[in-house]
């Protein structure tokens, strides 16, 4: 199983989980989301040493010029496709990318086929006016028949005090956003090693 922290927006908290060998790091490019990032931090990340962590760029409906941008600025990155984006959009750029599916109920689980080239699926919770780091968990049990451990990443919510029960969905992935923030936005190393050493057992 792997652990992800989304939305950092600090090269000192990168290095802070880098070193508590954390295997991803989303940083968001999107300049709605309170967390989002600059091309120019990205390049940064691009020469950070991360040894062997991967970083993801989270963007929303982007332009493919958006997306050209990114990929000159980290070429490394995974890109996770977080809103509206079809399959074949996602796909023409040549790279892995991850799709967030939002789950609202049983219904929302036939998205999942629409994404066939998605080498992940990042599952969160269902918002009318946000883009996920809502905060707010989803009822697991819509997911409880589902292999997870093949290509889910669980989103939403998770945090120190419900990571064990995430955990015990058994799903590729496990991804932390607000469950490690001391006020929006702001990642706390005090909270992530909590997290860290929590999934580590």
């Amino acid at each position: 199983m792997k652990l992800k922290i989304c939305g950092i927006n600090d090269l000192e908290i990168l290095a802070h989980a880098v070193n508590l060998q954390v295997d991803y790091f989303g940083f968001i490019y999107f300049d709605q989301s309170p967390r989002a990032i600059s091309i120019d931090f990205l390049s940064a990340v691009s020469s950070s040493d991360l040894k062997l962590s991967s970083p993801v760029v989270v963007l929303v409906n982007p332009s493919t010029k958006m997306v050209d941008e990114v990929l000159h600025a980290i070429p490394q990155a995974i890109l996770q496709f977080h809103g509206n984006e079809s399959d074949e959009y996602c796909a023409q750029f040549g790279v892995a990318y991850w799709k967030s599916v939002p789950i609202k109920n049983k219904d929302s689980l036939f998205k999942l086929d629409k994404f066939p080239n998605a080498s992940k699926l990042l599952l969160e919770t269902y918002s009318v006016n946000q883009f996920g780091g809502s905060g707010a968990t989803f009822d697991w049990g819509v997911i409880s028949e589902i292999q997870l451990d093949d290509k889910f990443i669980l989103a939403g919510g998770i945090n120190a005090d419900n990571i064990t029960d995430a955990m015990a969905l058994n799903p590729w992935c496990i991804d932390i956003n607000s469950g490690v923030e001391s006020n929006i936005a702001v990642k706390d190393k005090a909270l992530i090693t909590n997290a860290v050493e929590i999934f580590h057992g």
